[in-house]
């Protein structure tokens, strides 16, 4: 009998719609909580985890589940016309709906009444994805500086100016603007829209933020509170 995935935790951070998300892990130094399943909130379970600076999370594309898979799928970075092999993405439209992300692992709060919690920064998964398992990241076998990037090699995102009025800024908690700042700095645009006069709205920390990109200029016009 094959074994059934276990949820072991979830995330909580600021990402509540799939717009706005980061394309890769890594790309915007966005904070987030791991929070386990009463089963597994198990100091032990966790013994040696804090001499890592980073791990590995496994976890379910569960906004994305469908009964059906395609063999090809359309890239976002390839403007969306463009299909490729479904093996050759990371696209969540998979037989199976497992994602995979690289985090930086703050730290971990043991003395907490849901503890442990995992602290982690640069995570590409929306508020409440379901994780089922974590593995510490290797630099010496993980890391690979040589590997050809394929279609997906040249580094488009983190090169937008971004600019925010005095006004809106003081809405977030300077750690939640520096996240904000650091999301919308990847262009978190679909490829294929580039209409410098449509104003574009994604919800991030519990509100709707509104901006506009000009060039390589990305200008929030408005920040309304949920």
């Amino acid at each position: 009998m094959e074994n059934q995935l276990k949820i072991i935790a979830r995330i909580e951070n600021d990402f509540t719609e799939k717009f706005g998300v980061p394309r890769q892990s890594g790309l915007a130094d966005v904070s987030s909580r791991i929070v386990f399943e009463p089963e597994y909130r198990v100091n032990e379970a966790f013994r040696g985890l804090e001499g890592f600076t980073h791990i590995w999370l496994l976890w379910i594309f569960s906004e994305a589940v469908r009964e059906k898979w395609s063999p090809t799928v359309r890239p976002p970075r390839l403007g969306g016309n463009t299909r490729m092999g479904v093996f050759a993405t990371r696209s969540p439209f998979r037989p199976n709906s497992i994602g995979l992300s690289s985090v930086r692992l703050d730290r971990i709060e043991y003395t907490r009444s849901d503890g442990p919690v995992l602290y982690v920064s640069g995570a590409d998964l929306m508020n409440g994805t379901p994780i089922v398992d974590i593995k510490p990241y290797l630099a010496y076998t993980d890391s690979h500086p040589e590997a050809a990037g394929g279609f997906a090699l040249t580094e488009k995102e983190g090169h937008m100016n971004v600019v925010i009025p005095d006004k809106l800024r003081a809405v977030f908690s300077p750690e939640r603007l520096n996240g904000l700042i650091s999301v919308l700095s990847q262009d978190p645009r679909p490829q294929y829209q580039s209409d410098p006069d449509r104003v574009y709205t994604m919800s991030f920390g519990g509100a709707e933020v509104s901006f506009i990109v000009s060039g390589n200029e990305v200008t929030v016009t408005d920040i309304q509170m949920s």
